[in-house]
């Protein structure tokens, strides 16, 4: 959605955009024991967060970046820029 929205935004001002590039995805594992004691069967819970991350290359000017800043961010996305 957020990816879609940054690629448009490219498109409309004219530079050339290219993306999104899919990096591979970091798996967190956590493998708890359910019994809190530690007596009787041997059950686990297995909990994964999985982090996407994508790359788009956007050449862009000042009025580009500034459309870019005033993009809504839905909650738990984190948009990181980096100015070459």
């Amino acid at each position: 959605m957020v990816c879609s929205q940054i690629v448009e935004l490219g498109k409309k001002s004219g530079v050339k955009v290219s993306g999104p590039i899919p990096l591979p995805t970091k798996k967190l594992k956590v493998v708890t024991r359910r019994s809190p004691c530690g007596e009787g069967t041997d059950t686990y819970d297995k909990w994964v967060m999985k982090i996407h991350k994508r790359i788009i290359d956007l050449p862009a000017e000042e009025r580009t970046m500034r459309q870019l800043m005033r993009i809504s961010v839905p909650e738990g996305v984190k948009i990181e820029l980096e100015l070459v």
